[in-house]
């Protein structure tokens, strides 16, 4: 598990481009037949991805938790963005289309992965953060997602939020969890862009062509950096930096939040013509 210590907005602002990268950019998730976990010092967030092909992956510890099982005293929300699969969660199975989601509660011991088709197998995403009380295991299916339209043709942000795991829906302890789809034609997400010192954030970003790139928009409203950032991979964005991204094509990302509150609108805005 590697471990993120990010840095404070005085040192990001003297950054290069690859301090930058190893600092915020998580690219290393999503390899076939392996669960790769990332640590982030930042609401002690973990970040991870599961890619059973042949075999049935289980969901161990790390020493880093210093726990005796992963959920000991956490929660997991997944996204599968890959072909069919399952999650079972103490025995108990649920099946997972493409873009279908499901929170695990703290205190499951026992969380298996498998694909239904080798040659075209699940991508799970995995995002964790510590866990004080305990919600039950809810299977979430994107027709039944609190869905959001918003932005315009004109403003080239047309999108559609999901929500899975919100105040008014699947229930948490802090986690909070979706993702968004852009429209044909539109490539910018999150405008205007906010700050939300209550709560950190990891985007990460997919369905993005293998040609094409997203540039992910951090760092303070007057001081701002950007991540060039290619398909399935994420980026960690602490309280006090904005989050917002352009594409050179439209794409697909998750959003997942924890912290102070679970107020999906409870932000800072920072103004489009403040930006520097």
């Amino acid at each position: 598990m590697k471990v993120y210590l990010t840095p404070d907005p005085v040192r990001t602002a003297s950054m290069n481009t690859e301090q930058l990268r190893e600092s915020f950019l998580i690219s290393n998730l999503f390899k076939p037949g392996q669960i790769d976990m990332v640590y982030c010092d930042v609401d002690r967030a973990v970040v991870g991805s599961a890619c059973p092909v042949a075999e049935t992956l289980r969901l161990g510890t790390d020493d880093e938790l210093r726990a005796a099982y992963f959920t000991e005293r956490r929660e997991l929300g997944i996204l599968n963005i890959g072909g069919r699969g399952s999650v079972s969660v103490e025995g108990k199975t649920f099946e997972m289309d493409n873009l279908d989601g499901l929170y695990i509660g703290r205190g499951n011991k026992d969380i298996r992965f498998t694909s239904a088709d080798r040659n075209a197998p699940a991508e799970f995403y995995l995002l964790s953060y510590p866990a004080h009380t305990t919600h039950p295991t809810a299977h979430a299916k994107k027709a039944q997602a609190a869905a959001v339209n918003l932005g315009s043709e004109a403003t080239c942000n047309k999108r559609t939020i999901y929500k899975y795991i919100h105040l008014d829906g699947i229930k948490s302890c802090q986690l909070v969890m979706g993702f968004t789809q852009l429209q044909v034609g539109s490539d910018w997400n999150t405008m205007p862009p906010h700050t939300h010192l209550r709560r950190s954030e990891v985007y990460l970003y997919f369905n993005v062509p293998a040609e094409h790139r997203v540039f992910h928009m951090m760092g303070q409203p007057k001081e701002s950096r950007h991540l060039v950032v290619a398909d399935k991979q994420a980026v960690i964005s602490p309280p006090w930096s904005i989050h917002a991204g352009v594409g050179t094509s439209n794409y697909t990302f998750c959003w997942g939040m924890g912290g102070e509150n679970q107020t999906f609108d409870d932000m800072d805005a920072a103004p489009i013509a403040m930006l520097r």
